[in-house]
């Protein structure tokens, strides 16, 4: 069986998807690129970024129309990705795994930053009272701290009520 494959360009459906695949696509997200692009230029079969796909390591956007759309946060992805794979001989479930890893550790760094930031603001805030306000807030503290520590006393040291009773206990 023999394909024609001249004929199937000529179609409406054929000439624009040329025209997407060569050049870049506009989303509201910044450059996008078609699936034929994006292989190209990486050197790669689009079918190897339909796998990538269906295993969850590259997520395009899709347009209207269901054509995959890769951002520039995409190609890194697939750089990243191609570097595992060609570079250091990575099969698809450890890129998976490193895939994970790198995003738990960017998810964990800004929850880092936040918390840094959020600890500056604080220490900016308190520099900013004014020195009475905390002298009144560290009196309370303190205050709170000798609280705890005659509480605490009063429960380890035993009362005249209890010494009274373990006597009566140890006599009967």
């Amino acid at each position: 069986m023999v394909r024609r494959a001249a004929k199937a360009d000529s179609t409406p459906k054929a000439k624009t998807r040329a025209r997407t695949v060569s050049g870049e696509r506009r989303g509201r997200s910044g450059a996008a690129y078609a699936i034929g692009a994006v292989a190209e230029r990486y050197g790669i079969h689009p079918q190897t970024l339909r796998l990538y796909e269906r295993e969850n390591l590259l997520v395009p956007a899709r347009s209207e129309g269901n054509t995959r759309l890769y951002s520039e946060e995409d190609l890194e992805t697939l750089e990243f990705i191609l570097n595992l794979t060609r570079n250091l001989g990575v099969n698809l479930a450890g890129v998976e795994v490193v895939l994970n890893m790198r995003g738990r550790m960017l998810e964990i760094q800004r929850e880092v930053e936040e918390l840094l930031q959020r600890m500056q603001r604080e220490f900016a805030a308190r520099r900013m009272e004014p020195p009475l306000t905390q002298a009144l807030v560290r009196l309370k503290d303190l205050y709170r701290e000798d609280y705890a520590l005659e509480h605490r006393e009063r429960t380890l040291s035993p009362s005249s009520h209890g010494q009274g009773k373990e006597k009566k206990g140890e006599r009967g």
